[in-house]
């Protein structure tokens, strides 16, 4: 590695020869006003960030029949198979607990997605980082949108497990609008975080990814929440984990109700911490994101 300083900038040469710059060591002020530009130009990219994003889900599934299909085909086979022995084993109603599951399942997907991808949005763009001047918060978007388009395509599965049981759809679904958009707030929040944590520490995403299993064992995903009702330490597991509250607000008005009043403060609670880490996370961070990948 090679490195020359002139004024505020350090111009490095990485392992391939790539050429990059390395913002000199500054203060919060000028931190804080580099994110704020790197997202202003990234926010003008943002058709570009679509087309890469549409671009990564073709090249996945180049030269398959079905393409992201096989997506929602392997998620309806999960939520068929785990939905009649769960709701034998919890002894509750298929025709409640089926549509509980199924979106339960689908929703925590893309949530996961969200996180164990945006671990990664600038470790898989090395190349692209060190050869173009690009803002980095354009890999965070592109990395949200890509599983977007995913997500869109599993809610399919609810669609003929509705119709099944015949689970109404009532007004309260618009709830889900919201609910949604701060899901992509967050997403992108974390990309932004996470991406440069484990652009640093590469130990970070087997570990978020081992953390994410325990979080879907210890959240009403495949259970409901009321079979912890009055459990004195089991349930902290229902008012004080942020994922619940998260997919709560996305859960409940797709199966016919409006969010619960607490996990609406919750989830903004969850999301004003995530957005406050992700912004101090990334201003200390983004000047050396390009010399870690």
């Amino acid at each position: 590695m090679s490195a020359l300083i002139e004024g505020d900038r350090t111009h490095s040469r990485g392992r391939d020869g790539a050429v990059f710059h390395l913002a000199a060591d500054s203060g919060w002020p000028q931190r804080f006003g580099l994110m704020a530009r790197d997202l202003r130009d990234g926010a003008s990219l943002w058709r570009l960030a679509w087309l890469l994003a549409t671009s990564d889900i073709r090249l996945r599934y180049r030269g398959s029949v079905l393409g992201p299909l096989w997506l929602t085909l392997s998620t309806a086979v999960m939520i068929g198979a785990m939905g009649f022995i769960y709701a034998a084993l919890f002894r509750a109603d298929i025709r409640q607990y089926l549509p509980y599951l199924s979106v339960s399942i689908v929703i925590w997907n893309y949530l996961s997605a969200l996180v164990n991808e945006g671990c990664n949005c600038f470790l898989t763009e090395q190349k692209l980082i060190h050869g173009a001047r690009m803002p980095f918060s354009l890999h965070a978007a592109r990395s949200v949108l890509r599983n977007t388009i995913v997500f869109a395509h599993n809610v399919v599965v609810i669609v003929p497990v509705f119709l099944l049981v015949g689970a109404p759809v009532t007004w309260e679904i618009l709830w889900v609008v919201p609910a949604l958009l701060l899901w992509l707030l967050d997403g992108f929040a974390v990309a932004m975080l996470l991406g440069a944590l484990c652009a640093r520490f590469r130990d970070v995403p087997p570990i978020v990814g081992a953390l994410l299993q325990v979080v879907f064992f210890a959240t009403p995903i495949m259970w409901y929440a009321s079979l912890l009702d009055g459990h004195p330490l089991l349930g902290v597991l229902i008012r004080f984990n942020p994922f619940f509250h998260l997919l709560e607000v996305v859960r409940a008005p797709l199966l016919g109700g409006a969010p619960p009043a607490g996990s609406v403060l919750g989830a903004l609670a969850a999301s004003a911490v995530a957005l406050a880490l992700a912004a101090v996370g990334f201003a200390r961070m983004r000047g050396r994101i390009a010399y870690w990948v």
